[in-house]
């Protein structure tokens, strides 16, 4: 049987669409969509009616339809803008409109390996991908032989990929995309020219009594690299504490790993084609390292970031920290003019960002360090873990504002959760000197001290860890470590006092700032 419409023939014993004398070659999803369309031509063809015909009932996302018809109208020679053989019909579906003669013969058609002009070609269609990392969690392969627990399997992967959503910069696919998936033998590499994606998320679950075992493998899907494997194990007891670790263990050691593996990518693109994301990213990767020279480098790829988009919100926060991050480490050249600069920054990512986790976490930490607004600070770093409770830098600093505050128990419990969250994090060696001045602040000055130590094996400029060290020997009785780490603290700010301590951290609780002067007094440094 054929079906003759336009200059286009659509025969159905041999499954092929031709136009003029050309067959054009379709993809078995695009050419049965056709069919159905054409078939069905006296009415108005619902979404689910066709995703039911077509796609068997399973469960395809609104662009992966959108996708296949626009492939439709590709096929025939038609249009979204046209319109004149695939009509969208608002709300309601789709028609095939163009007027069907079947008794008409078939124009002579070129069979597709002979010898004639090149044949039309009509792909598959494929997303591209989107400007921001994305990513595909697929099901977890149900290992342990009990098919009952393929709903655990399942619930876990749906909270990864609730949880990873929540990451404002990365896109990730929908559930009802990537568990078209399920129970199937998949190409990574297919996966993600199918859905549109540069990573891919996949794994297994096994059971043994009442235990669970959970590894999964992070994935680049247009080059097959691994970029992170892990393993976590946990009781059945409470499988919803289960999934609720899980998801934050793999949330928490994933992002950090695509930051990372994007960054590279970044980092080998020309630099005349960089634009404001990939001047975030290598803003990020400088501000890392965090020392005076790539502090300066990150600064400047914010700028440019923000000159490309006005609108960067995270630019803004991240710029904004750099202020607040030369602050902490006496770098400031002209403190008045870049506290008032960093203050202003802040502020705008505020006005931008204000559902944006990352750019209410370092405005909030900056505006708490460079406008001395503690409690302003510290409320927009908890809206920032409400908008993502999984997000590790928004932890750590919103417990060195609690620190400063005076909240210790709780500055010290927020490190432990940003670290716990995050255990292999560019920014850990942060989180460690937040530690070491906690329990400094707390009289555990050999806690403080292997805090300090475990921070500067990182960074050695760091000038935070490096008083701490001072004060902590010169507080435990041991004038010549002491007097040692003093030299070192005079040699990174030469500028620093006893008297301007306060100006250097803003440390609220009289008892703590006390503890800090006299240690750092004891150790040598001047008024």
């Amino acid at each position: 049987m054929r079906l003759v419409f336009d200059d286009c023939v659509v025969d159905l014993d041999r499954r092929e669409l031709s136009r003029g004398s050309l067959v054009v070659a379709t993809a078995p999803q695009v050419f049965d969509l056709l069919v159905y369309l054409a078939q069905h031509r006296d009415h108005v063809v619902s979404k689910d009616e066709l995703i039911d015909a077509v796609w068997g009932g399973r469960i395809i996302s609104e662009s992966t339809l959108a996708s296949h018809i626009n492939a439709v109208r590709k096929a025939v020679g038609d249009s979204g803008n046209e319109q004149r053989v695939v009509r969208t019909i608002p709300r309601k579906g789709f028609r095939f409109v163009a007027n069907i003669d079947s008794s008409l013969p078939s124009p002579e058609v070129v069979p597709p390996d002979s010898a004639a002009p090149a044949q039309a070609e009509v792909a598959a269609p494929t997303p591209a991908l989107p400007a921001k990392p994305s990513i595909a969690v697929l099901p977890f392969v149900n290992l342990s032989g009990d098919p009952e627990q393929d709903y655990l399997a399942d619930g876990v992967v749906e909270d990864i990929i609730a949880a990873l959503s929540q990451h404002r910069w990365l896109f990730v696919v929908a559930r009802n995309s990537s568990f078209t998936y399920k129970s199937r033998v998949v190409d990574v590499k297919l996966v993600g020219r199918e859905l549109g994606v540069r990573y891919v998320l996949e794994g297994s679950w096994r059971t043994a009594k009442n235990r669970v075992r959970i590894t999964g493998q992070l994935i680049d899907a247009t080059t097959g690299a691994h970029h992170w494997a892990g393993r976590f194990e946990g009781v059945l007891d409470d499988i919803f504490e289960l999934q609720d670790q899980v998801t934050q263990s793999v949330v928490g050691a994933i992002a950090p790993q695509l930051e990372r593996a994007e960054m590279e990518r970044t980092r080998h693109k020309p630099t005349g084609s960089l634009d404001a994301y990939d001047h975030y990213l290598r803003g990020m990767a400088q501000l890392h390292q965090g020392t005076r020279q790539t502090i300066d480098e990150a600064l400047q790829h914010f700028h440019q970031a923000i000159h490309v988009d006005p609108e960067y919100a995270s630019a803004y926060a991240m710029a904004a920290w750099c202020h607040c991050w030369r602050k902490v480490n006496g770098w400031m050249a002209d403190r008045e003019g870049e506290m008032a600069e960093g203050t202003r920054l802040a502020r705008r990512a505020v006005e931008l960002g204000r559902s944006d986790a990352v750019a209410l976490t370092r405005s909030g930490h900056a505006l708490g360090h460079l406008a001395g607004d503690l409690p302003g600070g510290i409320a927009l770093l908890d809206k920032a873990l409400v908008l993502n409770p999984n997000l590790a830098a928004a932890w750590f600093l919103s417990a060195f504002l609690r620190l400063w505050h005076g909240e210790t128990d709780a500055a010290i419990e927020h490190f432990a959760h940003g670290m716990r969250l995050s255990p292999l994090d560019p920014e850990l060696y942060r989180m460690q000197a937040g530690m070491a001045v906690a329990h400094l602040f707390m009289g555990r000055y050999d806690t403080a001290l292997s805090w300090s130590e475990k921070a500067l094996r990182e960074l050695p400029s760091f000038l935070m860890a490096t008083a701490v060290i001072a004060a902590s020997h010169a507080l435990a009785g041991q004038t010549t470590q002491a007097r040692r780490a003093m030299e070192q603290v005079r040699s990174l700010d030469p500028a620093l006092r006893l008297s301007n301590i306060s100006d250097w951290l803003p440390i609220h609780r009289p008892e703590n700032l006390a503890t800090l002067v006299d240690g750092l007094r004891q150790a040598g440094l001047p008024e």
